[in-house]
């Protein structure tokens, strides 16, 4: 079965109660049992619910796995994924990543006696050298958020060794354009409120793996922590998977063209594109990844105050959190995303205060250019004070 009919037809048959082509939303926190202990495999919607089963179902066979537990957010699947740790165990992640990510390890997690190395992953050598003996996990994001830097999934999952982890978290890439559990990846996590979702109406999350002992011990911090989604919100997810396929199809060649109209620009000085031949890593992009996606991050000439106010000037692309949807946004990661990193780590990494992430959807690509076009116009670098 091939990719677009997974996500119309996994985990989503026929209602055999009804007969209802489309899964329904089973709005109930409880069921009731013939007898103690008897009953048709659902006690407590915590634990579990036919809705957000059809909707892990599906989600796990766009990742090519069988097993996916939903969350009611990204951060609710990472903070269930971490749970595989131990206190004292150590975790190498990828230094350019969400900033929410990097608050929940920094200052929630480092808490309880986990232990965090953030390095540029795009660098193997990087990674060798930051392995300790209590090392369990590797966490990856590619392409990263928001400078689209790519990790070799193979080569780190080459480099593990037992009784460590690979997770990829694959929400920029989606599982349409790049499949780490294929890679070597142990657990994909999403966050489905993005692509996947795909219509910015509502928050969730999801962990996938091929391994039955991971899946039943991420199950079991899933019901014992309880972050689930609701019967509501899980048919919205699902029902925002079905077109996944296309979607990202739009997404993908809209963000391609306006990356080149950027790269042309005389009054931009970076863009940050894996589908451009500029991309220091392009020719690891065509080998990872079946398309490059739909988030672009470029850097305007000039100040910080340029990029602001070329931010609220766009007419097409909303100034919001987020991305994923059908419509443009735009953010300014150093003040928005990101602004959980000290100053200096940003800097550090590229998250500079010029920096801005464009979130390209499916609109007329045309419309998108002509939009970013007058925006830069109305900013000239030379009129804004610094």
């Amino acid at each position: 079965m091939k990719f677009a009919t997974k996500a119309i037809h996994v985990g989503q048959g026929a209602d055999p109660t009804t007969g209802a082509t489309i899964v329904p939303i089973y709005q109930t926190s409880t069921y009731t049992q013939s007898r103690v202990g008897e009953h048709k495999g659902f006690d407590y919607s915590r634990t579990v619910n036919p809705t957000r089963l059809s909707l892990e179902a599906q989600l796990a066979s766009l990742e090519g796995a069988d097993y996916g537990s939903a969350f009611a957010s990204g951060m609710a699947a990472t903070a269930a994924v971490m749970n595989l740790l131990s206190a004292g165990d150590h975790a190498i992640v990828t230094d350019d990543l969400y900033g929410g990510t990097y608050r929940l390890f920094s200052r929630v997690l480092a808490r309880y006696g986990l232990e965090f190395t953030y390095v540029d992953m795009s660098n193997l050598e990087a990674i060798r050298a930051a392995i300790r003996p209590n090392t369990k996990l590797f966490w990856i994001e590619t392409p990263t958020n928001p400078m689209l830097k790519l990790v070799d999934i193979k080569a780190v999952a080459a480099m593990r060794a037992p009784g460590q982890l690979v997770v990829v978290d694959n929400t920029f890439a989606t599982p349409y354009f790049q499949q780490p559990l294929a890679l070597g990846a142990d657990v994909v996590v999403h966050s489905t409120t993005k692509y996947i979702g795909g219509h910015s109406d509502v928050i969730g999350g999801v962990a996938i793996t091929a391994d039955k002992e991971l899946h039943e011990t991420i199950k079991f911090h899933q019901n014992a922590v309880g972050g689930v989604p609701s019967p509501h919100d899980a048919w919205l997810t699902m029902r925002g998977a079905k077109t996944l396929a296309i979607r990202m199809r739009e997404h993908a060649r809209n963000a391609h063209l306006v990356a080149e109209f950027l790269e042309a620009h005389s009054e931009v000085s970076k863009v940050y594109y894996p589908g451009l031949s500029s991309h220091p890593q392009h020719d690891l992009a065509k080998r990872q990844m079946s398309g490059f996606g739909g988030m672009v991050s470029f850097v305007l000439e000039g100040p910080e105050a340029r990029a602001l106010d070329f931010a609220h000037r766009l007419e097409y692309f909303s100034l919001a959190e987020s991305l994923g949807g059908v419509e443009s946004l735009i953010c300014h990661p150093a003040r928005m995303t990101h602004g959980s990193i000290p100053y200096e780590d940003r800097q550090r990494r590229g998250v500079t205060d010029g920096l801005l992430r464009l979130s390209v959807g499916i609109e007329d690509v045309d419309d998108l250019i002509d939009d970013l076009k007058r925006a830069i116009a109305a900013t000239p670098a030379a009129a804004v004070s610094v």
